[in-house]
């Protein structure tokens, strides 16, 4: 599913709401998300599952296509860990 597919079906429950402004709440809710990931904040939603973000330390890595060691640096990456919920949904 991507966003706009999201905020259609959520305007189709909600026939009472405007479509912009289902769309600016989707939007809020996303910014407010990656705002908290980039301070280093843990971003939990009960049921759902947390979003987290993982240090990984700078590495020699190789160019699979020549074979040359290429140094590559530290970097941070969003890790998201599902709910006991979602995962028990998911297996039903």
């Amino acid at each position: 599913m991507i966003k706009s597919e999201l905020i259609g079906k959520i305007a189709a429950s909600n026939p009472h709401l405007f479509h912009r402004d289902i769309e600016r709440i989707v939007n809020v809710i996303f910014d407010e998300i990656v705002d908290a990931l980039s301070r280093g904040d843990r971003v939990e939603l009960r049921g759902f599952g947390a979003f987290t973000v993982k240090h990984r330390p700078p590495r020699s890595g190789r160019n699979p296509r020549t074979g040359t060691a290429v140094k590559v640096d530290e970097k941070f990456v969003p890790f998201f860990k599902t709910g006991k919920e979602l995962r028990e949904r998911l297996n039903a």
